[in-house]
């Protein structure tokens, strides 16, 4: 073997200065205090923890990055965006002017907390910091207007909504950030099942590593994301990582920009770096695949991050997340000077257009009455291609994954389709709470693809001939509404505080009140949005948009 090279260490994830704004949160929990060997220590009260977490779980239900907003404001401003992508960033900015009022959260699924932190060894808690920032985590989820997600597992196939939204996902570093002993700084994100469930992991090979085969992949693959997590997104790929484990996590932090300040080019101590030059081109990549914010167009992603990381070299994994519509995350410090969290926009409605609605319009609204006999409306939607947009206004039947199940239970027992979902359209979609004074909380619709597999049972037995729902559907659903004459709509995935104040008008159980969030309930809906998607001729729009059509490799 060749002599060992001399000793050197970087961080594998080296970032630059902080350049966050940040507002005071409290300056209270927290003192400096003399120590051993003339050292000054900071002390930091778990209560200052809890009302830091909570403070950042409020924050992110209700506001956005102004760079975020700037973002979907240029769509707007574009004249090479797709009226479809100008319409769902006109929707989207709406909706963040609604969240940001403190009542209805941006989007009914309120996500799992996450919470990363990195303690200076200079920083001093009692040891308790991981159940302090929990019990913050728990005030945010139950006094707010919050979903509860997390489902406690009591044997390998019975769970239980936990009723808290706990356990928080909660990760602490012993780690100097930013070189500050006396620091205690911290990631915290919302993340919800559409945008996490499009977290992919590759065990590649070197063969990827050539600019033609890269770009190749990197087709393939990020169509395959669709649009069930919500775009515009913020895309992330991570190449390489010490372990499979760590690709992944990375990309997860790069989504959230938290490693935008990391160096742009390598060097032999192997730390991690941003490729600015492959992110331009796969930006541009996804830009000409035709999916758009959602129903067609350029916006597919807002920006892209593309991370290298040094490689086992028999190990290429390769790391894809996104962050979604609803872009929930916010830094935090805790220093000498009190508790600080990122300044988020509290005044989106600066950022809305001086346009109405018919601006934005350049193709027919199709209003269907959702009130008349199912053959009529399924005739009426039979007249129109696919990516028509309509506006429906009448009685919608909600129901999601456990209905699903124990619906498909009763159809294997022989009894017939419940009638409620032969009379009418099937949103997919389970609510946030809703506020005093509202028909309805955050109710935006869930991802159409998991209920994939009860469609053609559904249809053969004569429900579920129109769905509602967010992101692209499987082959046997556009098979199934050929064969039983049945259509499947999009609705635009993020806007969930619009939804419940503009368009729900009335909300009440059918059946299942039991399962909370996850029951059948009756909505009456007026002027809500969706597109035509699959049709009852075998049309599917996304069909199309999801082939990979890359010819030649990276300029």
């Amino acid at each position: 073997m060749s002599s060992a090279a001399a000793f050197s260490y970087a961080p594998l994830l080296p970032t630059g200065p902080d350049l966050t704004e940040y507002r005071l949160v409290t300056d209270e929990g927290v003192d400096v205090v003399n120590g051993p060997g003339g050292r000054r220590f900071l002390t930091v009260d778990p209560g200052a923890l809890t009302a830091l977490t909570a403070e950042a779980m409020h924050d992110i239900a209700h506001f956005l990055r102004p760079a975020h907003l700037a973002q979907l404001r240029s769509i707007i401003d574009d004249p090479a965006a797709s009226p479809n992508d100008r319409f769902v960033a006109l929707d989207l900015l709406r909706n963040a002017n609604i969240a940001a009022g403190g009542v209805l959260p941006m989007c009914q699924d309120t996500g799992t907390a996450i919470v990363m932190g990195k303690r200076g060894r200079h920083v001093l808690t009692d040891g308790t910091d991981a159940e302090a920032i929990s019990r913050g985590v728990y005030q945010a989820y139950t006094r707010l207007n919050l979903r509860y997600s997390q489902l406690a597992p009591l044997t390998m196939w019975d769970e239980r909504n936990t009723g808290s939204n706990l356990p928080a996902q909660v990760e602490l570093y012993a780690e100097d950030p930013d070189g500050h002993a006396d620091a205690y700084k911290f990631l915290f994100m919302a993340k919800g099942g559409g945008s996490a469930n499009k977290s992919y992991l590759y065990q590649e090979t070197k063969a990827l590593l050539n600019p033609t085969r890269m770009m190749q992949f990197l087709e393939e693959k990020l169509r395959l994301i669709g649009t069930a997590a919500c775009p515009p997104y913020h895309l992330a790929v991570v190449i390489g990582g010490t372990s499979a484990e760590y690709a992944l996590k990375t990309a997860k932090y790069a989504s959230a920009k938290y490693l935008d300040a990391l160096p742009t080019q390598g060097s032999m101590s192997a730390h991690g770096f941003r490729d600015l030059e492959l992110e331009a081109e796969v930006l541009e990549l996804t830009r000409n695949f035709g999916i758009g914010a959602q129903f067609g167009g350029r916006y597919f992603c807002h920006d892209v991050r593309v991370v290298r990381l040094p490689r086992h070299g028999a190990s290429c994994p390769v790391a894809i997340a996104v962050s979604c519509s609803a872009d929930r995350q916010a830094v935090a410090k805790i220093t000498p000077s009190g508790v600080w969290l990122e300044r988020l926009e509290t005044d989106p409605a600066r950022y809305l257009p001086d346009v109405t609605d018919e601006t934005l319009e350049t193709e027919e609204v199709v209003r269907v009455d959702l009130n008349r006999p199912m053959g009529e409306i399924r005739a009426e939607l039979s007249k129109y291609p696919v990516k028509t947009r309509l506006s429906l206004t009448g009685p919608l039947v909600v129901a999601r994954d456990i209905a699903h199940a124990k619906i498909a239970e009763r159809l294997d027992a022989g009894e017939p389709m419940p009638q409620y979902l032969r009379d009418h359209a099937v949103y997919y979609a389970g609510p946030a709470k809703t506020p005093e004074g509202y028909a309805s909380g955050s109710f935006g619709p869930t991802t159409a693809g998991r209920m994939d597999a009860y469609v053609e049972k559904f249809q053969a037995a004569g429900g579920s001939m129109v769905m509602l729902a967010k992101g692209n559907r499987s082959t046997q659903v556009t098979r199934s509404c050929q064969a039983h004459g049945g259509f499947y709509l999009g609705s635009i995935g993020g806007p969930a505080a619009r939804l419940a104040q503009d368009c729900i008008k009335h909300v009440e159980v059918l059946e299942y009140a039991e399962l909370g969030m996850e029951a059948v309930w009756k909505i009456e809906v007026e002027d809500f949005p969706a597109f035509i998607v699959v049709d009852d001729k075998g049309n599917d729009f996304f069909a199309e948009v999801t082939k990979p059509v890359l010819t030649v490799g990276r300029r």
